[in-house]
């Protein structure tokens, strides 16, 4: 029997065509994306395990792999046998905030029951993009049941893999190495980004649509293959039992039962010819639900939601009074930033002084987030009555700090701290934080989240590999609070054009400077820091561009462009192909590198050519602003 329907999903549509197959044992069905490159294959072999595998171009990217969830002790991967299969389409495009102004949600589905020895039916959701494959399980039942993960992924010998543990939940420092050297027991974050063997490109694992479950990370099986692991089986990171101490982290460390129908997130591995496929990737926030219409009537453009950029008080001096926070705010409306962000110390001043601070800002076009640690947010009722409090008082958004794990009752409080914020009109941006999920589709209030190694910590030694490494690695997932552009010790071997093309190249719709805003005012490329926006119409990543070695970005804000670059730890002369520039004479502001001295720049102004050649320092960079 053959149904076909359409439906609307956000903005767009989605049109499925679903054909229902007869009830009979299958031993494989597969899935192809719809440029016909991507190919997902679920079998089961011959001991009753159920499998899945990924290729593109005929190359291997998943080679076969346990798939499956374990509920109550039970794996129902293992001893199961696939049934019927429904197929179905996605099509859709709908609004989009940071990397680009437009996701494109284009993909070819199918849900296969499967049935376990013991009588249990379950259904695996498959999708494949041009870009990627996901899969999730849907298990019915009522009652109360305890999930866990059992699926892997298994990559090709040969595979490079970039990665870092979980000591530091999401704030650590990334390793390259070759899949067979990942010692088996070995944990990663995700997400995690592999360049394939004999020229097959890059993949990254992550995961989508986390919503009412822990979260994933991976660990390695020491034979290549890394598998999910839930966020009760994470060994408790650091800043963790810091805070929290020893026996709060063995209390989550006991697996969340789950009631009724069983819905786990997506596993998606983004796949991609090159790093610019992989970075504009819309997966992740395409297998995540859309917002509510009721509190964003709108969507991602309801009004209250503005993207801007942030002064920020912590890392590289200033007053921490009420005259020296009010002092930021009058440096942000010079720069034209739009925001300041305030740590705790707003919980010391009296109501008239915060009051004095909000309305001094806004007098001056700059809104104030305040900071807060999410301990004082876990109770509903006084969680509700903070926000309802900060609206009165004209705050716009809430840093949320210290929630340092992955169990389900932190994924949890995600959501509903996102959920009370929209209903008081608030934005949010979460640190000691995990990787982000889609979370900022289902909940656009969310701005961004750290879940990164940012400037923060003073102990990296030299940021050049790590700054050309996170956005190949991380960004994949979503925004990232990197706190970028200091011009101090902080930026150790880093120059001065590096940094402020941190700023262009970093996604993260509230961008949060890191250096004093006096040091942007009194900066030879102040013109350069004040046009750099928090969110872009168009992305592309340009070779040379490689992991590790050299970041190379074009961003396209309505009709300027942005070419950003950050180099790692070699010197080199950047060539760029400007030919993807619609025909027209570019005008060219350039920020780049003095050869001869790291805390200085070279800035000027000249008609470019199609192809321009800059030289960069080592750990150095550029930033050429071009205009028609």
């Amino acid at each position: 029997m053959l149904r076909a329907f359409s439906r609307v999903i956000g903005l767009g549509w989605v049109a499925v065509a679903a054909a229902s197959q007869p009830a009979r044992p299958a031993t494989a069905h597969e899935v192809r994306s719809p440029d016909d490159g991507v190919v997902f294959r679920i079998a089961r072999s011959p001991a009753g395990q159920i499998t899945w595998a990924t290729s593109v171009r005929g190359l291997p990217v998943i080679e076969p792999s346990a798939l499956g969830i374990v509920l109550n002790d039970v794996d129902l991967g293992r001893g199961a046998m696939l049934d019927r299969v429904e197929r179905y389409r996605v099509d859709e495009t709908y609004p989009w905030r940071g990397a680009k102004s437009q996701a494109v949600n284009r993909a070819n589905g199918m849900r296969v029951r499967v049935t376990h020895d013991a009588g249990v039916q379950y259904t695996v959701d498959v999708r494949v993009a041009n870009d990627s494959v996901a899969f999730k399980h849907l298990v019915p039942g009522t009652g109360r049941r305890v999930p866990d993960g059992g699926s892997m992924f298994t990559f090709p010998s040969g595979s490079v893999v970039w990665s870092h543990g979980l000591r530091d939940h999401y704030e650590a420092v990334y390793e390259r190495r070759l899949i067979e050297d990942v010692p088996e027991g070995d944990w990663a974050a995700p997400p995690i980004t592999v360049k394939l063997p004999g020229g097959g490109g890059y993949a990254a694992i992550s995961e989508a649509g986390l919503r009412n479950y822990a979260g994933m990370a991976l660990q390695s099986d020491g034979r290549r293959g890394y598998r999910e692991r839930l966020g009760h089986s994470h060994p408790p990171g650091y800043p963790y039992t810091l805070r929290f101490g020893e026996e709060n982290a063995k209390r989550l460390s006991a697996a969340a039962p789950l009631e009724g129908p069983i819905a786990t997130p997506w596993r998606v591995v983004i796949i991609g010819r090159n790093l610019d496929t992989i970075v504009n990737s819309d997966v992740i926030h395409d297998l995540s639900d859309p917002p509510d219409p009721r509190l964003f009537p709108q969507g991602m453009r309801t009004p209250w939601l503005r993207p801007g950029r942030a002064v920020w008080r912590y890392l590289d001096g200033g007053e921490n009074t009420v005259d020296g926070i009010k002092e930021f705010s009058r440096l942000a409306a010079e720069l034209g930033f739009e925001y300041q962000v305030v740590e705790g110390q707003w919980q010391k001043w009296t109501e008239d002084e915060l009051r004095e601070v909000i309305e001094y800002s806004r007098s001056r076009g700059v809104g104030i987030w305040v900071w807060r640690h999410r301990n004082t947010l876990s109770d509903p009722a006084k969680r509700r009555e903070l926000f309802a409090s900060l609206q009165k008082a004209g705050v716009v958004g809430v840093k949320v700090d210290f929630l340092d794990h992955e169990a389900k009752e932190v994924i949890d409080l995600y959501h509903d701290i996102l959920r009370d914020a929209a209903e008081h009109q608030l934005m949010i941006n979460f640190h000691g934080a995990n990787k982000p999920a889609g979370e900022s589709r289902t909940w656009p209030n969310e701005m961004t989240r750290e879940g990164i190694y940012g400037l923060e910590h003073r102990r990296m030694e030299a940021w050049a590999t790590f700054n050309t490494t996170f956005p190949f690695v991380r960004m994949l997932a979503g925004h990232a609070d990197y706190t970028p552009v200091v011009f101090g010790e902080r930026r150790r071997e880093t120059s001065w054009a590096h940094q402020i093309a941190s700023a262009a190249i970093l996604t993260s719709p509230l961008l949060v400077y890191g250096g004093h805003p006096g040091s942007f005012l009194s900066n030879p490329a102040v013109e350069m820091i004040k046009s750099i926006p928090s969110v872009w119409d168009e992305t592309r990543v340009l070779p040379p561009s490689e992991i590790g070695e050299l970041a190379l970005f074009a961003r396209r804000s309505g009709d300027r462009w942005f070419i950003a670059a950050m180099n790692g730890p070699t010197a080199r002369t950047v060539t760029l192909d400007l030919s993807f520039l619609p025909e027209a004479s570019w005008r060219a502001l350039i920020v780049r590198d003095n050869l001869e001295n790291d805390a200085a720049v070279v800035v000027e102004t000249r008609n470019v050519p199609r192809v321009l050649e800059i030289p960069v320092r080592a750990a150095g960079g550029f930033v050429v602003r071009l205009t028609r």
